[in-house]
């Protein structure tokens, strides 16, 4: 079960050079300037032999105060809601705000793990300064600086220690789980309901209604797995309202729980920039995908096919376009067993493992047709190559010079490889090693 982190604060306060620390990337526009973070990000973070999630809620300012701290107050309340544990970052220059209190205010109520960040003690005369911040009342504080990095190994070691401990439903944890995601209103908790074949969840035609994961177990037409119905993805609208990358958040936890996601699209809309980024994090979580374009009765067949969809779909996600798609209704059931059938199957394939002996049989005769064109003058050699023992499938190829070996030869290895075996809905990597 993936650990989920909350940065919370005011603008300007460094949450955004924390995530990039957290998580080793750039991937935040840091600026002086308050309310700069433009993207809600999320990122993986890694301590002590533990990954977790890391979100970071990024400072929206609008033109006026009231809004914006609104805004921020949505923000907490819904990361109390939604995330594990709450990092709250203050700034030790500007000391406790009203803002802060407030937030403060807001946190001590809650039952989650909250740890405050006093940030910018760039030097060992703020260290005193830093102990002000006991007075909002949360005791679990430390004094960091996230541009050098001072302070923030305590910090992560107490992370880890206070992310609440695994929770799966019932006693099965071995049982496959199939996540159904997706854009509010494409129809989830529908075509939940007609998978078990009962009301199980209420259905109402209003965006965002779906408030938790909801565990099914699915046992029937031998089939075992659990089925979870997740809130949606809310589109990006307008900058004040609801900042919701929580209402992402859910989907996030979701995608992270699952084996198979099973991503609905409203045939009625199209596949739209915000399917295409809940693909991505399917894609970055490396979980296997099935593509379900739901509403398919209500398409008006004479100006588009399903293989006209198909393609729509499959070029917006090149280069990975080996996944399968499920034309079904939740309304008239059409198709839905088949929607299981592929679910299945990826869940199969995921767990698929070749011997090391086979592999190298097949792929080694393939790479001689075909050898890696020489760079420089030097040719490179591939000897050997091997499964590695992840959860995804991913492959190692051995040779005496990995760092010449470019990405359209990684791409034409991965199709030899989809080819002679059924990776169909995951994405397959490939790791160029020494020899």
């Amino acid at each position: 079960m993936g650990n989920l982190v909350a940065i919370v604060g005011r603008p300007n306060v460094g949450k955004s050079t924390l995530f990039n620390r957290l998580t080793g990337t750039r991937q935040a526009i840091v600026n002086e300037e308050a309310g700069v973070t433009r993207d809600r990000l999320y990122g993986k973070a890694f301590w002590n032999g533990v990954e977790f999630s890391v979100v970071d809620t990024g400072g929206y300012a609008t033109n006026s105060d009231d809004i914006f701290e609104e805004e921020i107050r949505k923000q907490v309340l819904i990361a109390i809601e939604e995330a594990d544990v709450i990092v709250f970052v203050v700034d030790v220059i500007t000391g406790v705000t009203d803002y802060d209190e407030g937030v403060a205010e807001l946190l001590r109520r809650t039952n989650k793990p909250v740890l405050v960040l006093v940030n910018k003690v760039d030097n060992h005369d703020r260290i005193p300064e830093a102990s002000y911040f006991y007075s909002m009342g949360l005791e679990d504080l430390f004094p960091i600086s996230s541009i050098n990095g001072a302070g923030t190994g305590e910090f992560l070691d107490r992370l880890v220690e206070v992310f609440p401990k695994e929770n799966t439903p019932e006693e099965d944890v071995d049982l496959p789980r199939f996540t159904i995601i997706g854009r509010p209103n494409a129809g989830k908790s529908s075509i939940l309901n007609a998978f078990i074949g009962e009301e199980r969840n209420i259905v109402t035609p209003i965006s965002g209604t779906t408030r938790d994961s909801i565990y099914t177990r699915y046992n029937k037409f031998g089939h075992d797995f659990y089925l979870v119905d997740t809130a949606g993805v809310r589109k990006k609208n307008r900058v004040h309202e609801d900042l919701e990358f929580y209402s992402v958040m859910r989907a996030i936890r979701a995608i992270e729980n699952a084996d198979v996601c099973m991503l609905m699209i409203d045939a009625t809309r199209g596949f739209e920039g915000q399917d295409q980024k809940i693909f991505q994090l399917v894609q970055r979580n490396k979980k296997g995908i099935v593509v379900l374009v739901n509403k398919w009765d209500l398409i008006d067949k004479d100006h588009t096919t399903t293989k006209k969809f198909e393609e729509q779909i499959r070029s917006a996600m090149a280069p990975f376009t080996d996944f399968p798609i499920v034309f079904t209704s939740a309304l008239t059931k059409q198709r839905i067993h088949k929607a299981i059938e592929k679910s299945i199957e990826v869940y199969n394939n995921r767990n698929l493992k070749i011997t090391t002996s086979q592999l190298n049989e097949v792929m080694l005769a393939e790479i001689e047709k075909n050898p890696p064109p020489s760079i420089k003058g030097k040719f490179i050699r591939i000897k050997y190559v091997t499964q590695l023992p992840t959860q995804s499938p991913a492959f190692a190829f051995f040779c005496n010079l990995p760092q010449y070996v470019k990405e359209p030869y990684k791409r034409f290895l991965e199709n030899k490889i989809r080819e002679h075996w059924n990776f169909n809905g995951l994405q397959v990597q490939i790791f160029m090693r020494k020899k």
